[in-house]
């Protein structure tokens, strides 16, 4: 049994820089949060916005700033905890970030869903996390599998059509594995919860859009991933029984809001960052 790293090793695993990145002061991170979140309420998109904010510093890996986030959207005053608004409120947004958080995983890998996952418990009070589901509903099991794969399949399709066997086939090319993986963890965890609002922290088939969106936006460098979940979004006005937010979301204007608050987020979080490599250029 290996109890111990070599040194050398150990060593190496010191250098590249291997923690994530510390939060921005809390006075930049809650003005980006201020002025974005009043955005976000004159569009009645405040679901959206907490959903795009976490998936943002999600992905820029600012794990400590998804407390910072569950501890401004849940407390009139973000550094008392007497002006926590009502337990209900809390644990509905609480669990909305938590679900944005584990769709990211498609996205953006386990690594960094680990940490923010992390980071949003370490905040939560005890009586919230007390209140949100411990069983897991996502088990395969030979009596869910076939309903799994099925809902993975009708929203690949929602989001690719036209071009959904074309895709499906193409991805097929480069591993057999790989869109049959792909379809499930669709159908899993990228897709709206069986039970729809009655499933605490279900996100719409928009807000699943927003996910894939900030994710892949605030990653940069993946262009064709972005425009397809852009589209996406977009392709999300045809499902039934929209609610205001998600027609708001899933409109020309709302898209591109979603596009423009992802980037400010980005920029807010990340300046701090890039001074510090300029300086050392």
């Amino acid at each position: 049994m290996v109890k111990h790293l070599p040194p050398a090793v150990k060593h190496l695993l010191t250098l590249r820089n291997p923690e994530a990145w510390p939060s921005p002061s809390l006075g930049k991170l809650h003005n980006v949060f201020n002025r974005t979140l009043n955005e976000a309420k004159q569009r009645n998109a405040e679901n959206g916005w907490l959903v795009l904010s976490t998936c943002t510093l999600l992905t820029t890996n600012r794990p400590s700033s998804v407390g910072h986030l569950y501890r401004f959207v849940t407390r009139s005053d973000p550094n008392s905890l007497e002006s926590r608004k009502s337990l209900t409120e809390v644990v509905y947004k609480a669990a909305l970030m938590r679900e944005a958080a584990l769709k990211s995983v498609i996205f953006v890998g386990v690594p960094r869903t680990i940490l923010s996952l992390t980071g949003l418990k370490d905040a939560l009070e005890e009586d919230v996390f007390a209140a949100l589901r411990k069983n897991s509903i996502r088990e395969a099991t030979p009596q869910t599998i076939e309903a799994t794969v099925a809902r993975g399949q009708t929203l690949w399709n929602s989001i690719y059509q036209p071009h959904a066997v074309k895709l499906y086939n193409k991805l097929g090319d480069l591993h057999p594995d790989f869109i049959k993986f792909i379809i499930q963890a669709y159908g899993t965890v990228l897709s709206p919860l069986p039970r729809g609002d009655l499933e605490q922290g279900n996100l719409t088939r928009a807000l699943g859009s927003v996910v894939g969106i900030a994710t892949l936006r605030a990653e940069g460098r993946v262009g064709p991933q972005l425009i397809s979940h852009v589209f996406g979004l977009l392709k999300a006005r045809n499902e039934e029984n929209l609610n205001d937010e998600d027609k708001y979301l899933s409109s020309d204007e709302g898209t591109e809001w979603v596009v423009r608050t992802i980037d400010e987020i980005v920029d807010a979080v990340t300046s701090e960052e890039a001074s510090l490599t300029k300086g050392k250029l």
